[in-house]
């Protein structure tokens, strides 16, 4: 049996195909805890319930409000939501998309499959908000990245060595290979300086964003172009992807 915690709400104004996502929740272990047959009313009820997961019709009442309710979901809360769908909804699966919805069940729909659904969204959801609070937990200002670079020196001198014959001057904010200084942009070594700060562990883009640019418009891309430049610039292969997250420099 699921966890009753799973507090669900069903949009579906057709009454069968309710009862039975109903029924199937309910024996599954779920907690539906209500149902509605329109966008509107599922709208003004929300907050109130509380819902951990809804599951929505994309086309109510023959029209896209599945869509326009999602979307209010995505911009007012924190709710993950499904998308019920039919072989007949081709036409406006490519608007669904845009409201990032956490899955899809195609009707007529088989509880095991309404049942694996649900739990991959509820584990993406969970795992999306872990990855919020680490981004926001490793958030790392000036402040902390100097004492995190002064931790890291080898002896009492303002040197912190990395890769294989670099070594970062902290006191001056420049970085050596064997010697011989490798000139840098501003954001270059903002960004060189912060993966050195963080050896070992992964640099993500949000991470990057927020310390080299401090939100002024960068993009992923804006990061993926500023590392190519470093690369270029860089003796070695000492940058390492960590795919779809970010990068690291080994320990």
């Amino acid at each position: 049996m699921q966890d009753q915690e799973h507090r669900i709400i069903i949009v579906e104004d057709d009454e069968i195909t309710a009862l039975n996502l109903n029924m199937s929740l309910t024996k599954q272990g779920y907690n539906v805890i209500s149902m509605f047959d329109n966008a509107e009313e599922a709208k003004a009820n929300i907050t109130r319930l509380d819902p951990n997961l809804i599951v929505i019709d994309i086309s109510l009442q023959e029209s896209s409000d599945g869509i326009e309710l999602a979307q209010h979901i995505r911009d007012n809360y924190n709710i993950p939501f499904i998308f019920l769908t039919s072989y007949s909804d081709d036409d406006i699966i490519s608007l669904a998309k845009l409201t990032e919805p956490y899955g899809y069940i195609v009707k007529p729909f088989d509880p095991n499959s309404l049942h694996a659904t649900i739990q991959m969204a509820l584990f993406k959801y969970d795992l999306e908000c872990k990855r919020k609070e680490d981004i926001k937990n490793l958030k790392v200002d000036k402040l902390n990245l100097e004492k995190l670079l002064y931790e890291r020196r080898s002896s009492s001198e303002p040197i912190v060595e990395f890769g294989d014959g670099y070594h970062l001057d902290i006191s001056i904010c420049e970085t050596f290979f064997q010697g011989q200084k490798i000139r840098l942009t501003k954001k270059e070594n903002a960004f060189l300086r912060l993966l050195v700060a963080q050896l070992g562990s992964v640099v993500n883009f949000a991470q990057a964003m927020e310390y080299v640019w401090e939100d002024s418009g960068a993009t992923e891309n804006s990061v993926r172009t500023l590392v190519w430049r470093l690369r270029n610039k860089l003796q070695t292969d000492i940058i390492k992807n960590a795919s779809g997250i970010g990068y690291y420099i080994e320990e």
